[in-house]
């Protein structure tokens, strides 16, 4: 399962982040992980904070309520964001 719903408002999302694509965007799930293309290079924190910046924009929510749980310095990573209506119906779309 590429998430994890929390009862506290929460929910856990399971990414493989593709630093250094030509675009931010959703690939797909493959390999019970979300596959989010990142625009950015992975140098110096760079597309952890281009990842943060697109869930935040594509989910509604503030970029301080985005928060990694684990993976900062991997390709996959387990990211928290709150749990709302948009995140509701991306995780209903898959």
């Amino acid at each position: 399962m590429w998430y994890d719903m929390k009862k506290e408002g929460y929910v856990d999302l399971y990414i493989t982040a593709r630093p250094n694509s030509g675009r931010n965007g959703f690939a797909g799930v493959f390999d019970d992980a979300l596959k989010v293309y990142v625009k950015a290079p992975a140098v110096e924190g760079a597309a952890n904070k281009e990842l943060v910046k697109f869930l935040s924009k594509s989910f509604k929510v503030p970029k301080s309520d985005i928060e990694f749980i684990s993976g900062e310095t991997s390709k996959r990573k387990r990211v928290r964001v709150p749990l709302n209506e948009k995140v509701k119906e991306f995780i209903n779309g898959f």
